[in-house]
């Protein structure tokens, strides 16, 4: 290191998240690590005539932002201009998406695809009228009879498709989908709507990504997280089961264009990525051959691309009735694992086995999991595997976790296991999930406080593109448990404190990265990842946290995003 440092910052809120989760003032980086942490006093010395010196001007800097559940690719993918955005509020009703799709018609050449993301039937006016209205390729045909169309719901879940794209995928009357996944049909006619595994049935007719567009879309998704303060973030699922997912967004060769971007200097942030051997509809015989024939070169920087783990789903969401539950959803039914087996008996079998393989071969294993009756399902096959090959440091996790039990959690505790739970999406659909598990259950979902209670190590995220990743959002939500619909309070047992709701995105979700040693705090010795958000985290409102403006991005001691340059 050389005597002075190259970025010191004075005159603000500086919270470090250590053990006690410490507040400083002053912060000294030297050649990309943290040299000095304290008072005004303690970083004085190291001013020298190169130093920039950053007034925080009474805000705060604290840890590079970790969002621990982050699909890059597919965000980028997702985003205009590779994609037509149907969000809300971009759209709020049917209507409203059959003329964007209109629009994208008539500036399209005849015969290619228009691709879509973000619809959301809780924000349509026609399904929040009518729950039993559901989209269907005949709200699309009118205005899009010679383009195919395919249109991800918000939730990755769910794909709308016009009968052109039927047509082109080969899908009628006679087409079965995988195990686990649905074809929703009407006297026995699909109506363009498929969930869960069933969605490969037309994804797998779009024309493959280039490698270039996949370029672009990273690219896109890096500039967005710079402007966020997000420094990390976990790719979760990359690999032969994304081939027909997400646009194909989610298959190995993304790994592939990350290893470039990475060697090209182009990757302005720490990525963790974990394997998908197989997608939504698996078997263990074709999860384990799968992941067994996965080659992995090792990173050029393993702090900076990192493979570390493996994806498995284990059922769907809430929201499509898909999620297996203890107790029936409104209306009936209780969902189910996404896997094959002719019975639940069957189901959790593969489950359990997919589990015990990939946790033999070393690997940390993340399953994406929101029904309780799923959720103690796949902690009960942690608990196995590790019973029947113990690892030290294996740190498994739930993936969601949206009815996470108490027993799973006493479960997660006692062997060191995670739950990765998205306050975001808590935001966006508190009020929507009152019709399908009813208030009471809607409240409980995504149980941060009880959680935290237990011992379990929890951790923060997006899911972007399923939300959009704004970490400050997560944090107001954890704080209020407020609704983004109606505002109403959605659980208010299940708030947790500021200093809680930090770390789950900062030194909690490196611990999910294998990295808490390096990276998430603010403490001398680790990477200089650095976030500044104008005003005091630690006093604001927490309503006014969302609208708190990030000035500046550091990335191991760089500067990657500065506001006042923009």
């Amino acid at each position: 290191m050389s005597g002075f440092a190259d970025l010191v910052f004075v005159n603000g809120s500086v919270l470090t998240v250590d053990p006690d989760f410490t507040v400083a003032h002053a912060l000294a980086v030297t050649d990309g690590v943290i040299a000095a942490v304290g008072a005004r006093a303690d970083v004085e010395d190291l001013v020298g005539p190169d130093t920039r010196v950053v007034d925080l001007d009474g805000g705060t800097l604290l840890p590079g932002i970790n969002d621990s559940h982050l699909h890059g690719c597919a965000w980028g993918i997702s985003s205009p201009p590779l994609a037509l955005d149907l969000g809300h509020p971009a759209v709020r009703s049917i209507a409203d998406v059959a003329e964007a799709v209109r629009l994208a018609a008539e500036r399209t050449p005849v015969g290619q695809w228009i691709t879509g993301v973000g619809w959301d039937p809780g924000y349509l006016a026609e399904c929040a009228a009518d729950p039993t209205r559901l989209p269907d390729r005949y709200d699309l045909d009118a205005v899009s009879p010679d383009h195919p169309v395919l249109l991800l719901d918000f939730s990755g879940h769910a794909t709308w498709v016009n009968s052109a794209a039927l047509a082109v995928a080969g899908v009628d009357r006679d087409s079965v989908a995988p195990p686990g996944g649905v074809v929703v049909t009407n006297r026995g006619e699909p109506t363009g709507l498929f969930q869960e595994g069933g969605q490969v049935l037309v994804q797998q007719a779009l024309p493959p990504l280039t490698p270039e567009v996949r370029a672009v879309a990273i690219r896109s998704t890096l500039a967005k997280l710079r402007g966020l303060g997000i420094t990390s973030y976990t790719e979760p699922g990359l690999g032969p089961g994304g081939d027909r997912m997400m646009g194909g967004a989610l298959s190995g060769e993304t790994l592939d264009v990350y290893r470039r971007l990475l060697a090209d200097g182009e990757l302005t942030a720490r990525v963790s990525v974990l394997l998908l051997p197989s997608g939504m509809s698996s078997t263990a015989s074709g999860f384990a051959r799968a992941l067994d024939g996965i080659d992995v070169p090792d990173s050029e920087d393993p702090r900076r691309l990192n493979v570390i783990g493996v994806k498995i789903f284990a059922d769907g969401i809430p929201p499509n009735r898909t999620a297996w539950m203890h107790e029936a959803y409104l209306g009936g039914g209780c969902g189910a694992l996404c896997v094959g087996g002719a019975t639940d008996e069957d189901r959790v079998a593969e489950i359990a086995e997919m589990v015990r393989h990939a946790h033999d071969a070393g690997h940390q294993v993340g399953v994406h999991v929101t029904g309780d009756r799923g959720i103690d399902t796949v902690v009960d096959a942690f608990a196995a595997a590790t019973a029947a090959r113990p690892r030290p440091d294996a740190r498994h996790y739930v993936i969601h976790g949206d009815f996470l039990t108490a027993r799973s959690m006493k479960t997660l505790a006692e062997h060191g296991f995670g739950v990765n739970m998205n306050p975001t999406i808590k935001w966006t659909i508190a009020d929507l999930e009152e019709e399908f598990v009813g208030p009471e259950r809607a409240a409980y979902e995504w149980p941060y406080r009880d959680a935290l209670d237990a011992g379990v190590r929890v951790t923060s995220s997006s899911d972007a593109p399923v939300t959009f990743p704004d970490w400050r959002q997560g944090i107001a939500t954890m704080l209020l448990r407020e609704s983004k619909a109606s505002g109403r309070v959605s659980g208010p047992g299940q708030r947790i404190a500021l200093a809680e709701a930090v770390r789950t995105y900062t030194i909690d979700a490196a611990w999910q990265d294998f990295a808490e040693q390096w990276k998430g705090s603010l403490e001398v010795g680790k990477v200089a990842d650095l976030c500044v958000l104008a005003g005091d985290l630690l006093t604001v409102d927490p309503h006014a946290i969302p609208d708190m403006p990030v000035m500046l991005t550091v990335l191991g001691g760089e500067v990657v995003h500065d506001a006042r340059d923009e």
